[in-house]
């Protein structure tokens, strides 16, 4: 298992960023938990700049140490943990129309990761359902309310 800690040491000092702290967190998914003054230049508009930094770690971390090793996500300032409550948030709002109004409810085009989230969320509820539709960019789920459900 490849040091992420350093690995994300050095590659901050490469691109010439500023980091004040740099943690691994393990657990479900390996979460390389950066602070810096310059999240806006790493994070960049809507998170695309911390998605390729993210896509070119893992293929460095892939190529010398394997596909197994490449399983890690790097968060600068809390980004994507913000993102990713902010979608479990309109998740479970739309869950409750769902259950409300007792019909399908879809949600906006989601990332893989986000959709795997909202996934998670709902595994063991025993009103909503999950499913993925649409193709590509266009991919998102759809809160299905089970029918049957007793409320």
């Amino acid at each position: 298992m490849p040091d992420l800690k350093s690995f994300a040491a050095e590659l901050f000092d490469k691109l010439g960023v500023e980091v004040d702290s740099i943690e691994v967190l393990t657990g479900h998914r390996t979460v390389v938990k950066v602070s810096s003054p310059e999240s806006e230049k790493l994070i960049g508009p809507n998170g695309d700049h911390l998605r390729a930094l993210n896509a070119v770690a893992r293929r460095m971390i892939e190529a010398k140490h394997g596909v197994e090793a490449a399983s890690f996500l790097i968060d600068i300032n809390s980004y994507h943990e913000n993102q990713m409550e902010t979608v479990r948030g309109q998740a479970r709002m739309l869950a409750q129309r769902a259950r409300l109004f007792k019909h399908d409810v879809e949600m906006p085009p989601l990332s893989a990761y986000e959709r795997l989230v909202v996934h998670e969320l709902f595994a063991d509820d025993p009103e909503i359902k999950t499913e993925s539709a649409g193709e590509g960019k266009f991919r998102h789920i759809v809160l299905k309310y089970k029918v049957g459900a007793t409320a």
